[in-house]
């Protein structure tokens, strides 16, 4: 599939998360950036915190296939971007979930805050 046309940190982001390379997609952050996963949990700050963070959720799936940006909808430096994630569970089982991801980008074109929306408890109930 063709990516939409989106901002280059918010397509790495996604790019990272389909290469499962964590520093990668921590990467597409500012050092100082915020990460919602998902809203509603306690924020992580900071890109080494962002990194640490997503390289402790990937070893959970064999393998984590990624996100799949659907469409995105850019205004200034507001994206919004729906996708669709995929991954098999350790035992081998298929997760699938969706959502929407808003980003603020900084003026050096970097994440500054990323908000997922999504419903966790529908997500982990897949991995049993």
């Amino acid at each position: 599939m063709t990516m939409p046309a989106m901002p280059a940190a918010v397509t790495r982001f996604f790019t990272a998360s389909q290469s499962g390379d964590a520093a990668s997609w921590a990467g597409a952050f500012a050092l100082d950036g915020v990460f919602h996963d998902p809203i509603g949990e306690p924020p992580i700050t900071g890109r080494a915190a962002i990194a640490e963070f997503i390289a402790s959720v990937l070893p959970n799936f064999d393998p984590f296939l990624g996100l799949t940006p659907r469409e995105a909808h850019t205004v200034g430096d507001s994206v919004a971007v729906s996708w669709t994630g995929a991954a098999v569970s350790r035992a081998g089982a298929p997760v699938n979930w969706s959502g929407i991801n808003v980003y603020e980008l900084g003026e050096d074109g970097l994440i500054r805050e990323a908000r997922a929306y999504f419903n966790r408890d529908v997500f982990q109930a897949q991995l049993g």
